[in-house]
């Protein structure tokens, strides 16, 4: 066991594991954030997506020592002044949530997709959320709830 110190949603956090101790499991276990999800534990589904210096990573598949140095952002730290970001109240909005098991992997999906596309077409959007599987088959609604962040991102961005 050793110490690590990992920038998770902004915080300089501690964590005492093993280096090969999978991000997932340092996250839920010992940080308590157990916003990220567990699904297959192989890297497939996605239910375990956070952002690592803002790009899309299985944190079943990442070991810990690999996270060390870079910033991970969680579901938790996405709205850290309590609020909802942008694409959480798209989701809302579009009433995506079923069962909730891929939701923090496709939205952390999603807020990464509109950093670096604005404005994405559908075809964009299923490519950056595909390697989250939603068992309820909300995809359509999921797509509409990104349309929807990108949307309202732009109205806001608008004088």
């Amino acid at each position: 066991m050793a110490s690590f110190a990992l920038d998770v949603n902004g915080k300089r956090l501690t964590a005492v594991a093993e280096p090969d101790t999978p991000l997932l499991w340092v996250l839920r276990d010992a940080l308590g954030l157990t916003g990220t999800k567990y699904g297959c534990g192989i890297g497939e589904c996605g239910a375990c997506t956070v952002l690592l210096d803002g790009e899309p990573v299985r944190s079943c598949s990442l070991a810990l020592k690999d996270a060390v140095g870079h910033r991970v952002l969680t579901i938790e730290g996405l709205a850290p002044e309590g609020g909802a970001h942008p694409v959480q109240s798209a989701w809302i909005a579009e009433q995506v949530t079923q069962c909730g098991y891929c939701q923090s992997g496709q939205i952390l999906s999603a807020v990464a997709l509109l950093a670096r596309q604005p404005k994405p077409t559908d075809r964009q959007i299923e490519e950056a959320l595909s390697g989250v599987l939603c068992r309820c088959g909300t995809y359509n609604r999921i797509r509409a709830a990104v349309r929807r962040a990108a949307a309202d991102a732009r109205r806001e961005a608008k004088p």
